[in-house]
């Protein structure tokens, strides 16, 4: 594992705390051949740059805020050399032996092109709160070619990524375009048709839900499955999945916007199905939880 480097991108906004919290759990980790980047997305005041100037491996570059992670990202993406990426947000913390055991993986496994796995959950003073998020019922829903899986179902978890830069490479940028959630969702989708994904079922990674979390924000969601389909669409016109699969993943996703149907939403939710898929309903699945949405509210 010698001159491997990882690079470490971690945007933040006005979170200097937790950024902390953050920055000393990659300072323990037992792997040591890595840069941490930190994109600021226009923090007021210097607390965060006075911070990560107290850390050896980690470069600070603060931008006009953004509104969201994307372009942090991206930004963080343009500066990376690492063979390999990861991602964290600036309130999530790894254990010790995460870099250390991802890198084993992808080295041991040239097949692979990206590890993931489940995280355990804390709350806002760092205390466990005995659950887990993003262990699947069986290990084996998000391990290898997902691309079929994925979709409407899962994402993932984005302080547990590691990535081959060849595989961003591949895929491109986060897409700014999108609102401030789902955004991630759309960037593992294109990347699960490039590579396949290597499923850790250890949590390695303590993930932190407070009222900030933008994952909480679910009405910013309600467009994702079009973002979706203009991702399949890409793979299908490019002769990177069949017609059958396509056909099928488009169910997929009208099933996806389908369940945001309520009283609220309803409009919306039937234009964008019909974006979608203009025959919907003819699969069963999606009249099943149409009728079901539409008797609930």
């Amino acid at each position: 594992m010698q001159n491997l480097l990882v690079s470490i991108i971690i945007p933040t906004y006005n979170r200097t705390q937790y950024l902390k919290l953050t920055l000393d759990s990659i300072k323990n980790q037992n792997f040591k051949d890595y840069e941490v980047i930190v994109i600021d997305d226009g923090t007021p005041g210097d607390d965060n740059l006075l911070l990560c100037e107290k850390y050896e491996k980690v470069a600070y570059v603060k931008i006009p805020n953004s509104g969201g992670p994307s372009k942090p990202r991206n930004i963080g993406i343009s500066k990376a050399v690492g063979k390999y990426i990861a991602f964290v947000d600036d309130d999530d913390i790894w254990l010790p032996n995460k870099l250390e055991k991802q890198v084993q993986i992808l080295e041991q496994n040239p097949e692979f092109g990206l590890v993931h796995g489940c995280c355990e959950v804390i709350n806002n003073e760092g205390i466990l709160q005995g659950k887990i998020v993003g262990r699947p019922g069986k290990p084996e829903v998000k391990h290898g070619d997902v691309k079929m899986r994925m979709i409407g179902n899962w994402t993932v978890m984005m302080p547990t990524s590691f990535v081959r830069k060849e595989v961003v490479d591949k895929v491109g940028y986060f897409n700014e375009e999108m609102p401030a959630a789902g955004e991630d969702v759309e960037f593992w989708t294109r990347c699960s048709f490039e590579t396949k994904f290597y499923y850790l079922d250890n949590p390695m990674v303590y993930y932190r839900i407070h009222n900030e979390n933008i994952s909480s924000q679910t009405k910013e969601y309600i467009n994702l499955p079009l973002y979706l389909k203009n991702v399949i669409d890409f793979y299908h016109k490019t002769n990177r999945l069949s017609s059958d699969d396509y056909s099928l993943l488009k169910n997929k996703l009208c099933f996806m916007q389908l369940k945001e149907l309520n009283k609220t939403t309803f409009i919306l939710v039937i234009l964008n199905v019909f974006k979608i898929s203009n025959i919907w309903f003819l699969n069963k699945n999606n009249v099943k939880i149409f009728l079901k949405r539409l008797l609930k509210h």
